[in-house]
């Protein structure tokens, strides 16, 4: 959101203190904000508040003696990039829902080509009663964008629906709306990430150094996207990203059964994953006690991206190789051997290009030895990256 012009609305409920931390991590995000209150929310946070946090100016009195701006109304309409109702009352959903426009806040919204975000706050009767709804309905009818209520404990002493979203789930939001691409609408896609466990015993297992960064990195650029994007992780400790349905798997065989149940309605498989080459033969009921020495038996796993390759009829296949030398020959074979469209190599013996750093650096190796350097760069852009080269194919 660097650089971003946004007008955040705030409106006469409780939650109105939240949009004080919601303006300061808007700005910490890097983008300009300004604040247009309405009377009512004066009552509850003073626009002094916001005009400290933001560094601007409160708008509030449509007829307020204002120099900076001509027409005030029109002029902060068309500087924002987006406004964001927070609290969004009943009172203004109704209102912008209805054309009603009597006061700055609902002028403003009335005037501007800007995408609106409204995040509803209210009494859990008011946000379920069927005017409410029907109300937000309608906003989604005309293009205005509405984040649901959050549930839980409200200022009136109920619990339900109708709580105001952390600050920090609405930056998400935002920045999630803001930044999508519509590469890949209605493309359904599994990504896998993480590094697989392969259980010893109850408290025991066989992993690997694999922190699931670059999977999810792809998994977040892909639902940007607008792919319809399920990740198959195997356990890290990272979020899952805005917009992505997260299945979460243990060991290979666990991720076979899910990639495979999945695989007939799917357009595209990314196996970022560190998949295990190993499980142990036999394993123990209960944990094993320490002893001098222990001799595990070992049998191979099943090469998931190997039979998605065998079976594969429209689906876009994509691989990942991790490897320590011979990265081009590797990643060439892998690609023959496994049907692939599409193959990510990279050499995670370098410092800056392997487990649990956020930046890489990759080769792109296609069928018939075709293939495109990637310089060294951040995770995140990386995964825009073969984002792109995946909606290419």
């Amino acid at each position: 959101m660097k650089g971003k012009h946004i007008i955040v609305g705030v409106s006469g409920g409780i939650a109105a203190y939240k949009a004080v931390e919601l303006v300061s991590r808007l700005r910490k995000a890097g983008a300009e904000v300004k604040v247009v209150m309405t009377k009512n929310a004066t009552k509850f946070v003073a626009p002094l508040t916001f005009g400290e946090i933001s560094k601007h100016p409160v708008a509030i009195d449509m007829f307020e003696n204002v120099t900076n701006w001509d027409v005030e109304h029109i002029a902060m309409a068309t500087w924002a990039d987006a406004y964001i109702i927070a609290p969004a009352t009943a009172n203004i959903i109704g209102k912008v829902a209805n054309g009603i426009a009597d006061d700055m806040l609902s002028t403003q919204i009335m005037a501007t080509k800007a995408p609106v975000y409204f995040c509803p706050a209210m009494n859990t009767n008011m946000y379920e009663n069927p005017i409410t709804q029907r109300n937000i309905e309608t906003l989604k009818a005309f293009g205005y964008h509405v984040l649901d209520a959050a549930s839980g404990e409200l200022a009136c002493g109920t619990t339900g629906a109708g709580r105001l979203p952390e600050p920090e789930d609405i930056v998400t939001w935002l920045d999630f709306e803001f930044n999508k691409r519509n590469l890949l609408v209605g493309k359904t896609v599994i990504v896998s990430a993480g590094g697989t466990q392969e259980p010893i015993d109850p408290v025991r297992y066989i992993g690997n150094r694999s922190s699931g960064k670059m999977g999810y990195a792809i998994a977040e650029q892909m639902a940007r996207a607008g792919a319809k994007t399920i990740l198959v992780s195997a356990p890290t400790v990272l979020p899952t990203p805005y917009g992505v349905e997260k299945i979460a798997v243990t060991s290979a065989s666990h991720m076979q059964q899910v990639i495979n149940d999945l695989y007939d309605n799917t357009d595209i498989v990314i196996m970022a994953a560190a998949v295990a080459d190993f499980c142990v033969m036999h394993q123990a009921e209960h944990k094993i006690k320490k002893m001098d020495t222990m001799a595990l038996e070992l049998t191979k796993n099943p090469d998931i991206l190997k039979g998605l390759g065998e079976k594969k009829t429209h689906q876009k296949l994509i691989g990942f190789a991790a490897e320590t030398r011979d990265v081009l020959q590797y990643g060439k074979d892998k690609v023959a051997k496994k049907n692939l469209d599409m193959l990510v190599a990279n050499d995670v013996s370098k410092s800056t290009a392997g487990f649990n750093v956020d930046t890489n650096e990759v080769t792109i190796i296609y069928p018939g030895d075709k293939t495109i350097d990637l310089p060294l760069m951040s995770k995140s852009e990386l995964a825009k990256k073969i984002v792109e080269l995946v909606a290419a194919l």
